[in-house]
């Protein structure tokens, strides 16, 4: 079972294809986005790679830190940049985590805790859970995890929503509707009563059913 929301992301030191980092003074006061592969060269996670190294600047514009782990080590990471760049357009500019001794696939429940060995001769089939996102906030708590098969690549767009959502409903007491996006309306938190909620809103709501409070979303 993957890490649960609300749950402090683990810290761990690691070597990445831009230094030795340290997870949590790494991601300092910004938000950010741990994704995983189960092994270097495998075809879904090359186009994700270099997906997510082309959509860069909307992360960067939202605060929100890349970083990618595999199950290999940091050499072969820096090759296959190579390999990205000629599929997809662009090479990965973020750091990748090299995972050969497992650590932090266990520590992130991706892999279970009993797993012996290191990277050298296992699989993809083998890390084949080694496929989730984590976005985690400056309070380096988790706040939002997805896990995926290896045969579907996954939407960063709708991670960027996701993120768009999970900033927003930070700064102000809402919550965000089925397929929202930037710009809609949104809903009341529960947690509001109706005497605050008028406070903030003086023109109302749209109240479909009364446990339903709809309006524009906040700057």
């Amino acid at each position: 079972m993957t890490l649960q929301i609300g749950a402090v992301a683990p810290d761990f030191e690691a070597d990445t294809t831009e230094g030795h980092i340290h997870f949590h003074d790494w991601i300092g006061n910004s938000w950010a986005l741990l994704f995983s592969h189960p092994k270097d060269f495998t075809p879904v996670c090359t186009t994700e790679l270099g997906t997510l190294a082309r959509m860069k600047p909307e992360f960067d514009k939202r605060g929100v830190k890349l970083i990618g782990l595999s199950v290999d080590p940091v050499a072969q990471h820096k090759a296959w940049g190579d390999d990205i760049k000629d599929v997809v357009g662009t090479a990965p500019n973020y750091p990748m985590i090299g995972d050969t001794d497992l650590k932090i696939s266990k520590l992130y429940n991706m892999l279970p805790a009993d797993t012996g060995g290191t990277s050298d001769g296992r699989t993809p089939a083998d890390n084949a859970t080694v496929r989730t996102v984590f976005v985690i906030g400056p309070d380096k708590k988790v706040k939002l995890a997805l896990a995926y098969p290896m045969s579907t690549g996954r939407n960063f767009d709708e991670i960027v929503r996701a993120i768009d959502s999970l900033q927003l409903t930070a700064k102000h007491n809402v919550s965000t509707p089925a397929n929202w996006k930037q710009g809609e309306d949104v809903i009341i938190s529960g947690s509001v009563t109706n005497e605050q909620a008028k406070e903030k809103y003086p023109n109302g709501w749209k109240s479909p059913k009364p446990y339903i409070r709809i309006v524009p979303q906040p700057n």
